[in-house]
């Protein structure tokens, strides 16, 4: 949560443009050293869930849902530009080094002659992934946060009005690599897809259970990996389930393809169901 991660208010550039994008309001504080026991120490047994030095719980919560709050109301404006579009969104979320832009290569490789497709792109530096998907000849939008771990619903309202989407077209939000913040943030997407790769723990969805509670599908990627490794798929799986008994679960490789065409049948099938009986999605296809 931004009452507790650090993020940095104000920081966030949109490409091309010297002017800052405001995030969430401030009232941001600093992880504390508070003693919980004798081997576990535990900062999330109160009601916030977390804790900061100097700051009541019940503080803690106020702030909190200011900060969503004021998120949700630009999340909901997000939703109904997409929704009077057409547009479906999707919220790609995980850890840094999950392989989840080639991934996306990937997909939008398939995917860039059945329709119009668009990127935002959110890391704290660098343009490098925006670059890499405009490599595959899909316009792209790089959110640079500085120090900020997530984007906010502020912020993709700025890069759609950037990138003029087309009526009917679909907007992949690839989110800072961070299993935490993003979690809490709406986009207005119409759904969050959690990456998880095989060189990470099975026990991720334990440790970070928020982010796959939030998540619709998850992605478990790099399985082209799994024969040098001792990552247990089905550990993984029972682990994902156990959190969110909903979420549905794909095994991919952006390298060997595998479960690609999954993933490409999970995006229609989704996107069909979200946007069922809308007239202008019927005329862009």
């Amino acid at each position: 949560m931004c009452t507790v991660c650090g993020c940095g208010a104000g920081e966030a550039r949109l490409e091309g443009s010297e002017k800052p994008v405001p995030a969430h309001e401030a009232g941001h504080h600093h992880h504390a050293s508070v003693h919980g026991g004798a081997h576990h120490h535990h900062y999330g047994t109160g009601d916030a869930g977390a804790s900061v030095p100097g700051m009541s719980q019940t503080r803690m919560i106020q702030l909190e849902q200011d900060i969503l709050s004021k998120n949700n109301s630009y999340a909901d404006a997000n939703r109904r530009f997409f929704a009077e579009r057409s547009i479906f969104a999707l919220n790609l979320v995980s850890s840094p080094g999950s392989g989840k832009t080639a991934l996306l290569v990937e997909t939008l490789k398939r995917l860039k002659t059945t329709g119009d497709c668009y990127v935002i792109e959110g890391d704290q530096q660098t343009s490098n992934d925006a670059d890499r998907i405009r490599e595959t000849g899909v316009s792209a939008i790089q959110i640079n946060t500085g120090k900020g771990c997530h984007l906010d619903g502020h912020m993709i309202g700025h890069a759609v009005d950037d990138l003029a989407p087309r009526d009917g077209s679909l907007i992949f939000i690839e989110n800072v690599g961070n299993l935490v913040c993003p979690a809490a943030f709406d986009l207005g997407e119409a759904h969050k897809v959690a990456i998880l790769s095989v060189t990470e723990g099975e026990d991720k969805p334990l440790k970070y259970p928020d982010m796959f509670a939030a998540a619709d599908l998850m992605l478990l990627n790099k399985s082209d990996l799994l024969p040098h490794l001792d990552f247990d798929v089905e550990v993984a799986r029972e682990n994902a389930l156990r959190v969110n008994p909903n979420i549905t679960i794909l095994t991919v490789s952006a390298k060997t393809g595998e479960g690609l065409d999954q993933w490409l049948g999970w995006i229609e099938a989704a996107r069909a169901m979200r946007l069922a009986g809308h007239p202008v999605l019927g005329a862009a296809e």
